[in-house]
């Protein structure tokens, strides 16, 4: 699995389901940062990371 680091993830987030991104799951919050899992073109699951 690939994991990206963002600063404003909800946002990115928002943009992505705009996009018409699959999203695999929800923003799930933790001391420290938020995450969420995408799928990519491919069926490779990503995992995006908030560190705000």
């Amino acid at each position: 699995m690939i994991n990206y680091r963002f600063e404003n993830l909800e946002a990115l987030v928002a943009e992505l389901k705009k996009e018409g991104v699959t999203i695999t799951d929800t923003l799930e919050t933790y001391d420290y940062g938020k995450f969420i899992h995408i799928m990519d073109i491919e069926g490779n699951k990503i995992e995006l990371w908030g560190s705000e």
